[in-house]
């Protein structure tokens, strides 16, 4: 088999940072703040409204803190995670209280009295577990029949350490209200000494923190999806690479066709990728030496990218060869290239031309399906070859394409390419827009090239000049070209 070519590939760029850095700035001030009016709060144990002071300054740095979180990771993006957890098998309700998507979230205060066994709630408190403010606040006893089954053991046990061993209570569970709903409710509290040292009553404060930790999974399961995207991206693209290196190897210099003999064609190619970090297209060159010393020279592009438009590129790359080692001319080759791109289950548009050039006579045969026309160098001038008709492929049923014959002298050259060779500047015309005005100033700069290409001794020298002139500019597809040059 022949060899081919390859070319680099763009990396991605790095996100840019905004103006969050002047938030986070804000939240670590507001914090210190929030911190220096907890630590002049009285701590007298007997002041209900000390601690009431203390505690809500408590969660307020626990709500700055996560928001300086979230605030970061918004400047520096999501990072790779691990694999999510499972889903548990409760589900949280939409909050009663909280205006949708709110992250505010209800507070409410509750005193247990050991030696009455009296409980004192707040009204907040009756609201965040759906109960009847008329009805009596619940005991330390009654309080995990309202908690989700799996969650009891973790109550009992931080109340537990609360009263026996005098341990602050700081942990989250899940409470089901009387309409069937689950609110998560974070519950921080201490327990209050009598002279004697014994704990004589907790107090605690709640927070219905359902919404945040809602709005929490749903960051989390979208980092997760951000992951598996940028995962299943990642490996598009590495097999993209592989089968289009597989189906186009790395084709380094300049190579002969045929191998010998009388005006052999001195050829060389080169792919250029996006500069836009766009997925890996279908954009194909060959050189393939043919029986009878004959050389099937093509360059295509197949509309899409990835996967799944690399593997049409590499079907319809093989099918050009088989057809054309079998005698096909280009014409009738484009005919039924149009033919099995039309049968296929993903249809699909491409551009395709195709030539046979025969070196006993010096003859060009070619056929063109909506694709830009070879052009033709000869004594320090270019000109565009007269293209036959020909539409794209797979834009209509039973299509049927034109052939041209063009006779070539010792020293001419040729230039195959696809569109995006030429990057299309914001100030002109779109071929979309203008017809054939933005190939025709795309081909008057290749045409300027003349008297460089004049200059260079090989089809590698011509490369060269092509990718000085444009391999740095900003181009959204990648493109590829392909120069022969006739020889003695």
């Amino acid at each position: 088999m022949s060899p081919h070519l390859s070319a680099d590939r763009p990396a991605a760029q790095p996100p840019r940072r905004g103006s969050v850095d002047a938030l986070i700035s804000q939240t670590r001030r507001l914090r210190g703040e929030v911190d220096a009016v907890r630590r002049e709060a009285p701590v007298d144990e007997e002041d209900a409204h000390g601690r009431w002071q203390r505690a809500l300054c408590n969660l307020a740095l626990h709500q700055l803190n996560d928001l300086d979180a979230h605030l970061a990771e918004l400047r520096d993006g999501p990072p790779e995670v691990p694999d999510a957890p499972a889903a548990t098998a409760v589900t949280e309700s939409a909050p009663a209280a909280p205006p949708q998507g709110s992250l505010l979230s209800r507070v409410g205060s509750a005193e247990w009295n050991l030696l009455t066994d009296e409980a004192s709630w707040s009204g907040e408190l009756y609201q965040i577990l759906g109960r009847d403010a008329a009805a009596p606040p619940l005991t330390l006893d009654e309080l995990p029949s309202v908690i989700v089954d799996e969650d009891r053991p973790m109550l009992t046990a931080m109340v537990t350490d609360c009263l026996i061993d005098a341990k602050p209570i700081d942990g989250e569970f899940r409470v089901v209200r009387p309409d069937g709903t689950v609110r998560t409710v974070h519950m921080m509290g201490e327990p209050v000494l009598d002279p004697d040292g014994s704990t004589a009553s907790m107090w605690a404060v709640l927070r219905d923190v359902s919404e945040l930790r809602r709005s929490q999974r749903v960051v989390g399961e979208t980092r997760e999806s951000l992951r598996l995207q940028r995962q299943v991206a990642r490996t598009e693209h590495r097999l993209a690479l592989e089968l289009q290196e597989a189906v186009v190897p790395p084709w380094r210099g300049s190579l002969r066709f045929p191998r010998s003999g009388p005006g052999a064609l001195d050829v060389a190619a080169h792919y250029l990728p996006s500069s836009t970090g766009a997925p890996i297209g279908g954009n194909w060159y060959d050189a393939l030496e043919l029986p009878g010393r004959e050389t099937l020279l093509s360059v295509g592009d197949l509309t899409g990218h990835g996967v799944t438009v690399t593997s049409g590129m590499a079907m319809l790359l093989g099918a050009l060869r088989g057809m054309a080692v079998a005698g096909t001319q280009p014409g009738q080759l484009l005919s039924w290239l149009n033919q099995l791109i039309d049968s296929t289950v993903q249809p699909a548009l491409g551009s395709a031309v195709c030539c046979r050039y025969v070196p006993a006579t010096r003859t060009l045969t070619w056929a063109q399906a909506g694709h830009p026309a070879p052009l033709l160098y000869r004594d320090g001038t270019g000109r565009a070859l007269t293209a036959p008709d020909g539409v794209l492929l797979g834009a209509t049923s039973g299509a049927v394409y034109g052939q041209a014959e063009e006779s070539l002298r010792v020293g001419d050259l040729l230039l195959l390419h696809t569109e995006g060779l030429i990057p299309r500047h914001a100030d002109a015309p779109h071929p979309d827009e203008a017809g054939d005005a933005g190939r025709t100033a795309a081909v008057r700069k290749l045409l300027d090239l003349a008297p460089r290409f004049g200059e260079a001794r090989t089809a590698q020298d011509c490369i060269r000049v092509i990718v000085e002139e444009f391999g740095g500019a900003e181009r959204e597809d990648d493109a590829c070209v392909l120069i022969a040059r006739i020889g003695s």
